[in-house]
């Protein structure tokens, strides 16, 4: 959702840090978004009793990017809010180890409903019509609980094998779609209502006002999956990504590249710079908008031209810059481009997150054709 560049911005904001046994290092880029709308949180010592837990988050917004930032200040504030994550209650469950993850989980879910509850009141946010996924990690001492709400994505290696790898909420699982059809929603072009891109979420209240249902049978739902995995000694590594990751590499992919990068470095900043970077310069990537453009240029060549307009109408109309060029209509255009099952296509948002690229690439063959730009 939201708006493209013409040119990603590449800029890179990095953070790296220790404690607790664990090495992190952060990254983000804003890509070809007009509007920087991820956010990450990193913590090691959650809290004054539990100092030996560490927490990170990566939250991608869309529609704007307030929900993700207020996320970012205050999931884990509402987290460690539960009774369920109060130190009384682990200490009492610590030598249950059952027991004591099904307490952290539940007090995960928790502490993510009452944020999405908790923002309706949000003077900043009550209005805004933005949204954000979630992924997080709680890790202590002995496991490591994941929450993930959206189509962002935690994968853990262990001796070079994926141990644990969250699943994505999209509208099209069966799940998540009977729950929409439930809540008087459809999924068209594999969307939401025809419009967003995943069926679980922070903030997106335009989607959580069905009356009569409860707050996680709503269109779209605020409530996380957890994950449990206890920790070992052969544990490699932990990512948390957004879907622009995912839409480059697949679990195997990405656990396969980052340890060969840690074979060769122990700088996890460049690990996460490098996984960034693969991210836009992929070949399939590059070939998928090189197919776009193909297709769009053939469209261009086969509608019919508009015929050049008399000089007094130019002068009346000296505002309008429209000239000799193609009659484009971008639906059709884009029920062309769609027909042609274009590969590599980013996941989610498939040819409609493509449509700004679509008419850049319009513009410039269309002033080409004119006369009006280079040859």
């Amino acid at each position: 959702m939201g708006a493209f560049l013409d040119k990603p911005n590449t800029e890179k904001h990095t953070e790296t840090g220790s404690g607790n046994g664990l090495q992190y290092a952060l990254a983000s880029e804003q890509g070809w978004r007009t509007e920087m709308e991820d956010a990450h949180c990193a913590v090691s010592g959650v809290s004054e009793q539990l100092r030996d837990w560490s927490f990170f988050a990566v939250f991608d917004g869309h529609a704007g990017s307030k929900v993700s930032a207020f996320c970012s200040q205050t999931l884990l504030s509402h987290i460690l809010q539960s009774e369920q994550m109060s130190p009384e209650t682990l200490r009492q469950l610590a030598g249950d180890e059952t027991a004591l993850a099904e307490s952290v989980r539940s007090g995960l879910v928790s502490g993510f409903l009452r944020l999405d509850e908790r923002m309706r009141s949000e003077p900043d946010v009550e209005t805004d019509k933005s949204g954000s996924t979630a992924v997080c990690a709680l890790v202590s001492p002995t496991h490591v609980f994941v929450a993930n709400c959206g189509d962002s994505r935690a994968l853990m290696c262990r001796r070079g094998e994926i141990a644990l790898s969250t699943t994505d909420h999209k509208p099209i699982n069966p799940g998540e779609k009977e729950r929409i059809e439930k809540a008087g929603g459809n999924v068209m072009i594999q969307r939401v209502n025809g419009s967003l891109a995943v069926s679980r979420a922070l903030g997106d209240y335009d989607y959580k006002n069905v009356s009569g249902k409860g707050q996680c049978e709503q269109l779209v739902s605020p409530e996380p999956e957890v994950y449990v995995e206890k920790r070992q000694a052969d544990d490699e590594f932990l990512v948390l990504a957004c879907d622009g990751v995912w839409d480059v590499f697949d679990n195997t992919d990405l656990c396969q590249f980052v340890r060969s990068r840690l074979r060769v470095t122990d700088k996890l900043d460049e690990v996460v710079n490098q996984i960034l970077d693969t991210c836009f310069y992929k070949p399939e990537r590059k070939a998928m908008k090189q197919s776009v453009a193909k297709h769009v240029e053939e469209y261009l060549r086969a509608v019919e031209p508009v015929p050049p307009r008399p000089a007094d109408e130019d002068e009346k109309d000296a505002h309008d810059e429209e000239d000799d060029g193609p009659r484009v209509s971008m639906p059709e255009l884009m029920t062309f481009l769609d027909s042609k099952k274009i590969a590599d296509l980013p996941d989610g948002g498939g040819l409609a997150s493509m449509r700004k690229y679509v008419e850049d690439v319009v513009s410039i063959v269309t002033k080409k054709q004119s006369g009006a730009g280079p040859q």
